[in-house]
């Protein structure tokens, strides 16, 4: 391998998008700097549509996918140079999120020609927008107690049940769902993955407000919702394994560009510190140089993670998501620690409005997708083969 040229490689990539984020990034979309992350997703949701399209016209948009499908093939030390020079120049969070590093990858591995013919344009052109119908109100985020039901009426497929902690359903055009096909079936067999357009008789979508004040969060009720036969991803029944393997690719690159924003987190932490004084407490000095130790060791355990990655979920992902939720929940109590009693009221001060948003928002980090608990769980069986 030639390093010095791979090196040069990359500081020519990371220069194209620090120069083409520095041109883009100001104007009509200059107040999304840094905004739109978790517990902040309300914020300008159209204009943040509109800058997917912007992504989009700048080739930013699906850059890790195939070239065959309309991607740029970007290996994965360029993916990590985008996300953090994307972080660094303040862009905000992405609405595409889940279309584009969720759905795409799976349809590119496991859909059918024509599912991506028909779905992969919308979703790198930055026109079409999805959210994830996983977690259910008696099963949380174990799919294998889901109890939704979907069933072949004619030439669609139908589906009743309920969604619950859809992110952004409000603001998306499809979800995808995991539903049980197999009357009686249990666990992890007889499942089914669907894709549905949300806008239809038999869908209903309520918001969830947050102890944030935001409600990024939906219930989506279905009620003989139908999506075509030609939406079914894998074969009625195999719904696990393509859920399975979506979740792959939600423990891998996707939740890398995430964890970017973090580093914006930590420095607005570390900025009111030294603005307020309690960068002097040697205490806070300490959890704060912890905290910086810990972001560094994420970044290396996920670049570990991910090298020579398949799209598989690797041994070395099952402790990624309970890593990182319980750093970014610590961060979130740091956070308050170093705001002291000005945390404790509503101040519209926006240093500690933001830091607030971490701390509240970081309270679900180890609940949702996948709780401290049942990562414990997969981390004992699938990793150190403990018995069930």
């Amino acid at each position: 391998m030639d390093a010095t040229k791979d090196s040069m490689n990359e500081t020519a990539f990371r220069a194209e998008v620090a120069a083409w984020l520095a041109r883009e990034l100001k104007g009509e979309f200059a107040c999304l700097r840094h905004r739109g992350g978790p517990g902040d997703e309300e914020a300008f949701p159209a204009l943040r549509k509109d800058w997917e399209r912007k992504l989009a016209e700048g080739g930013w948009v699906g850059a890790s996918w195939p070239q065959e499908h309309g991607g740029r093939g970007l290996p994965l030390e360029l993916q990590l140079a985008f996300h953090e020079e994307y972080v660094r120049a303040g862009g905000p969070g992405r609405m595409g999120h889940i279309g584009e590093t969720l759905l795409a990858p799976t349809l590119i591995e496991l859909g059918t020609p024509e599912q991506q013919r028909r779905f992969l344009p919308g979703i790198r052109e930055g026109r079409e927008f999805w959210c994830q119908g996983y977690s259910e109100p008696g099963a949380g985020s174990d799919l294998a107690a889901i109890t939704t039901r979907c069933w072949q009426d004619g030439d669609v497929w139908r589906v009743q049940g309920q969604k619950v902690w859809t992110s952004l359903a409000h603001e998306s055009d499809w979800i995808f769902v995991i539903a049980r096909s197999t009357p009686g079936s249990v666990g992890r067999e007889g499942l089914t993955f669907l894709l549905m357009p949300l806008d239809q008789p038999g869908i209903e979508i309520q918001p969830i407000r947050q102890m944030t004040g935001e409600a990024e969060f939906n219930a989506v009720f279905f009620d003989g919702a139908a999506t075509d036969a030609g939406c079914i991803v894998g074969k009625p029944g195999e719904g696990w394994r393509v859920a399975m393997a979506l979740l792959g690719f939600e423990r891998g690159a996707s939740t890398l560009g995430q964890q970017m924003h973090f580093v914006h987190e930590m420095q607005l932490v570390v900025d009111a510190a030294i603005a307020i004084g309690t960068a002097f407490d040697p205490a806070i000095r300490e959890r704060i140089a912890d905290a910086w130790i810990g972001l560094r060791a994420l970044r290396h355990n996920a670049l570990r993670m991910l090298a020579g990655n398949d799209g598989g979920v690797r041994p070395e992902s099952l402790m990624y998501k309970y890593a990182w939720s319980n750093w970014h929940r610590d961060l979130g109590q740091l956070a308050m620690d170093v705001l002291g009693a000005a945390g404790d009221v509503r101040s519209d001060d926006d240093t500690v409005r933001r830091l607030q948003q971490v701390f509240f928002f970081s309270r679900a980090d180890t609940i949702y997708a996948g709780t401290n608990e049942i990562q414990l769980n997969i981390i004992a069986e699938r990793a150190l083969a403990m018995p069930r």
